[in-house]
């Protein structure tokens, strides 16, 4: 893919007194588990050690981005809300999941799967509040982000999270309306929960070189939302497409990214060893390029239709190369 002109990654926003490595909040080089601790987006009323970044990134933005962020935000005012008092009995927990992932669909998903909420899905001043999880997610218009860094992609980023919100909090309004307590988490700076993680158990991708989730259908060219509830529901279990074995070997995030902030090597992060980019780096330029992406859009996994074909090519071989016991 060609990208087009991408600003220099110098002269970037500075603090007079540099806040606390937002690496060190993160938890990185910590082996033990621990749970999640809130850095640059959050709710309204909250003070981060980095929200002044946070806040130099929606002043930098232009109106019509503003604009829509403000949107999103005030349609999450609709997250909660009151439950009916007549609960439809879930017999077959398999059958409701079936019907509530077609409900999504039908909604506005392009992929949807289930997972059961973990304390550490949660930041560590939250408190868990329900059982299970409907994963969202839904792509971006190619066209657009192909324009990375730019207003167009940051427009239709915001433009996706809108949807995927409405359609987290239509699905949601749904439930409750059948007698469950159902909550949607939509908007970056009001959820409560670490969106990927779940994503990830509940079958709808793997963690890319480049810190987000890759899925199948759409490489890592997507945004995701949830849908809390405790209505009985089977769950999916975590998927292997394949992403590590091209991450290990490929560096086309890597050499693209203009803080070099992507890392070549899996780092220890709060108990586990994973992918994961240098927030110290990433984040100032972040604020200044419209929410960057150019490595979500680097990535081969985001290549139309490219996805479902790597993951059967990488999987294939992996299988030629294990050894015969």
């Amino acid at each position: 893919m060609k990208l087009y002109d991408t600003p220099s990654a110098e002269n970037l926003p500075a603090y007079r007194a540099q806040p606390v490595s937002g690496n060190l909040i993160n938890g990185q080089g910590i082996k033990e588990k621990v749970r999640a601790r809130r850095v640059f987006h959050a709710p309204w009323n909250r003070e981060l050690p980095w929200t002044g970044m946070n806040d130099f990134f929606l002043m930098n933005n232009t109106w019509a981005i503003l604009i829509q962020a403000l949107k999103n935000r005030w349609l999450m005012r609709r997250s909660a809300g009151p439950v009916a008092k007549h609960r439809v009995e879930v017999n077959d927990p398999n059958e409701m999941a079936a019907h509530l992932k077609q409900k999504a669909k039908e909604l506005g998903a392009g992929i949807v799967g289930i997972t059961g909420i973990e304390p550490d899905d949660l930041y560590e001043d939250m408190e868990l509040k329900h059982r299970y999880a409907i994963c969202i997610g839904i792509p971006m218009r190619r066209g657009e982000m192909l324009h990375v860094p730019h207003e167009r992609s940051g427009l239709e980023v915001q433009r996706v999270y809108g949807e995927v919100a409405r359609v987290s909090i239509e699905l949601a309004e749904y439930i409750r309306g059948m007698g469950w307590p159902a909550y949607a988490h939509g908007d970056p700076r009001s959820t409560e929960v670490l969106q990927i993680p779940m994503a990830i158990r509940a079958g709808l991708g793997q963690l890319g070189k480049h810190g987000s989730m890759i899925s199948r259908e759409y490489g890592s060219n997507f945004r995701l939302s949830a849908v809390a509830t405790d209505i009985p529901l089977t769950l999916d279990n975590p998927v292997d497409i394949g992403v590590d074995d091209l991450c290990l070997g490929c560096r086309r995030c890597t050499i693209d990214c203009p803080p070099d902030a992507i890392l070549d090597e899996k780092q220890w992060v709060r108990g586990e060893y994973r992918w994961y980019v240098d927030f110290d780096k990433c984040v100032p330029y972040f604020t200044t390029t419209y929410g960057c992406a150019i490595c979500i859009e680097v990535c081969p996994w985001s290549e139309p239709d490219r996805g479902p074909k790597l993951s059967q090519m990488l999987l294939a071989k992996r299988g030629k190369n294990r050894p015969e016991r």
